[in-house]
């Protein structure tokens, strides 16, 4: 087969793969972009629907009127106090009665009027003594009913800080927990959906990874495809300047007639077979140094080491 031909397929060939791996990149980055898109749009629903900001103070219900004021109940047991006198009144009657059974019995015996004098003083001394009772127990009952409303006011005092201790109580630890509840419940809800926000990110840089590596892809493929052209055009083109050479032996001819050499560069041991440009001028070219150059995809001859 011509060098011509084989060179033709191998261009061919590298130029057909480097399509193909440049369409295959080309479709794995689209379908990388598009995914990216896709989950772009649902992390923006996903944004849009997150529940809103909430006052967990808000809507707080007070208990506090369940608590009942008991101080009424409370009552000073003294207030109505009163001298009990019948005992006294009783003394009092007593002593009359005895005071005039002895007068009548004076006047029955004759006595003198000294000794119903006496009687008299007795019975008046008798009766002071039955007021003095009667003033003690009075006193008394003051102190009693004074002390009675000192505590009555103590024990209402003493409710009336509970009921409001109790109703303050009542409410701070209402609030808090339904305040702690609605905390809790919006922190659950705001971390599943940080998670699900998160995840949906991380699958977003996944997909634009993959974006950027199958487009990173179809540009080393494109540029791998032109490399290989490159080094295809490069191998195909060879120094074939008959006064570069040395050694030069015919061995034979191809099958378009052109003659092959066996030969040595000038500057190098190793043995090449080749042509000499000088007689294929339809394939030679000038290098920038002054010497040819065979192009060996346009004849049928292969150049190479021996």
């Amino acid at each position: 087969m011509g060098l011509l031909v084989v060179g033709i397929i191998t261009g061919a060939a590298i130029v057909g793969g480097t399509v193909y791996g440049a369409v295959e990149a080309d479709k794995t980055e689209k379908r990388a972009r598009s995914n990216k898109n896709r989950l772009m749009g649902e992390l923006e629903e996903l944004e849009l629907g997150r529940q809103d900001i909430i006052n967990p103070y808000a809507g707080i219900t007070d208990l506090g009127s369940m608590v009942t004021d008991l101080s009424s109940i409370a009552s000073n047991p003294y207030a109505n106090l009163s001298v009990s006198t019948a005992a006294a009144e009783m003394q009092i009657e007593e002593a009359d009665i005895a005071l005039a059974n002895t007068l009548d019995t004076l006047r029955a015996t004759g006595a003198s009027a000294g000794g119903a004098t006496a009687l008299a003083r007795m019975a008046l001394e008798s009766k002071k003594g039955v007021s003095a009772s009667i003033q003690q127990q009075e006193v008394n009952n003051d102190k009693l009913r004074i002390d009675g409303q000192a505590r009555l006011e103590d024990i209402e005092l003493a409710e009336a800080e509970r009921v409001q201790r109790t109703k303050l109580n009542t409410k701070e630890r209402l609030e808090n927990k339904d305040a702690a509840g609605q905390i809790y419940e919006f922190e659950t809800m705001e971390g599943r959906q940080m998670q699900e926000l998160n995840r949906k990110q991380a699958q977003i840089t996944g997909q634009a990874q993959a974006e950027a590596a199958a487009s990173t892809a179809k540009s080393q493929v494109i540029a791998s495809g032109v490399q290989g052209l490159t080094n295809l055009g490069a191998s195909a083109i060879t120094k074939s300047d008959r006064k570069l050479k040395k050694n030069i032996n015919k061995i034979g001819e191809s099958d378009s007639g052109i003659n092959i050499y066996e030969f040595q560069y000038i500057h190098d041991d190793a043995k090449f077979q080749g042509v000499m440009a000088d007689e294929v001028p339809y394939a030679s070219i000038e290098h920038e140094d002054g010497y040819s150059m065979v192009d060996y995809s346009l004849i049928d001859v292969e150049f190479k080491e021996l």
